[in-house]
């Protein structure tokens, strides 16, 4: 087993590498260890625009990268250490989860932190989550992922996710918010993450007969980074993948009351229509048909609406009260 510790800090890099690494060892066994600056991590089938509250992830430069397996949404940062095995497929049950969560279990029982797995795919201590995990099959591997909550920013994990389940309609899996705790109250004094991590490391170096450490290349780390700019850091994986979705809100300003409503078909705005009590002096069909075929992603709408006159639509209102509501 090859065992990677990954030298980056970037959620595009280190979603990214999982891909790779396919291509990379098509055989061989794989534990790879990363740890991301604030991120959001978005299940392959999910709506991310349902998943993330935009305006905060905006404001706060946190990135939002698609990853390849099913399951729910998660938050990333420098508390949070991820882990991910890479085996062939058929060696195991592909629905069981305990065998590539029993390291993590073990090394907290020698610290004698009273942790298991419950349901399908989660780890407990006390009954709240502080692991969630999830897997995938492709190109003849499975790979099995899962969190570590350390010592993340909790306040931030929550504010992050925290949307409005009024403004969408569409039948993409939605996460289900568990109560979740760090681990860092239950650890001994002093513990760090990276003490953690390379605990983890020694668990499986432990149980395998051929146990590695491998280091990425300048060649792989271009490769990866080639991955990235071509894949997971742009607008078509982690907004345009997204599940087709009905989208609707309403705003009141000085100008009247506005409500739109859109039908979104991977993340392309293809209906649109435009209610309230505000004064047009043209029609607002006009606007409407501006807005068909054009990304559902604020930077994009900012750019259409900042070339069109809106006060011949709305009355007196800017640019950036209008965005609201696509937001």
């Amino acid at each position: 087993m090859l065992i990677i510790d990954s030298p980056s800090h970037n959620a595009f890099f280190n979603i990214a590498s999982e891909e790779y690494l396919l291509t990379k060892f098509p055989t061989e066994d794989i534990f790879l260890l990363y740890i991301n600056a604030p991120s959001i991590i978005v299940g392959k089938f999910q709506n991310t625009l349902a998943e993330i509250n935009l305006d905060y992830v905006n404001e706060n430069n946190i990135k939002v990268v698609r990853r390849m397996s099913g399951g729910g949404t998660v938050y990333h940062d420098l508390g949070n250490l991820n882990f991910s095995f890479h085996t062939l497929l058929g060696g195991y049950d592909f629905m069981d989860f305990s065998q590539f969560t029993s390291p993590v279990l073990q090394l907290l029982k020698d610290w004698n932190v009273p942790a298991k797995l419950e349901g399908r795919n989660d780890l407990l201590v006390d009954g709240k989550k502080f692991s969630g995990n999830a897997k995938l099959a492709r190109s003849g591997k499975m790979i099995q992922h899962g969190t570590i909550l350390f010592d993340s920013e909790m306040s931030v994990l929550s504010d992050a996710l925290k949307v409005n389940p009024l403004k969408f309609l569409d039948k993409a899996t939605k996460s289900n918010r568990s109560r979740v705790i760090n681990l860092i109250d239950y650890l001994p004094e002093g513990t760090t993450i990276e003490v953690l991590k390379q605990k983890l490391i020694d668990e499986i170096l432990k149980g395998s007969d051929n146990g590695q450490i491998y280091n990425f290349t300048d060649e792989d780390i271009q490769a990866i980074e080639k991955l990235v700019k071509e894949k997971y850091e742009t607008w078509d994986w982690n907004f345009g993948f997204s599940p087709n979705y009905n989208f609707k809100k309403a705003i009141k300003i000085p100008a009247g009351f506005i409500e739109i409503h859109l039908d979104v078909e991977k993340g392309i705005i293809k209906k649109a229509k435009i209610f309230g009590d505000f004064f047009a002096s043209k029609p607002i069909e006009e606007l409407e048909d501006l807005l068909i075929d054009e990304k559902h992603d604020i930077e994009n709408l900012n750019q259409i609406l900042s070339k069109t006159n809106i006060t011949d639509y709305f009355g007196k209102v800017t640019v950036d009260e209008i965005l609201e509501l696509f937001k």
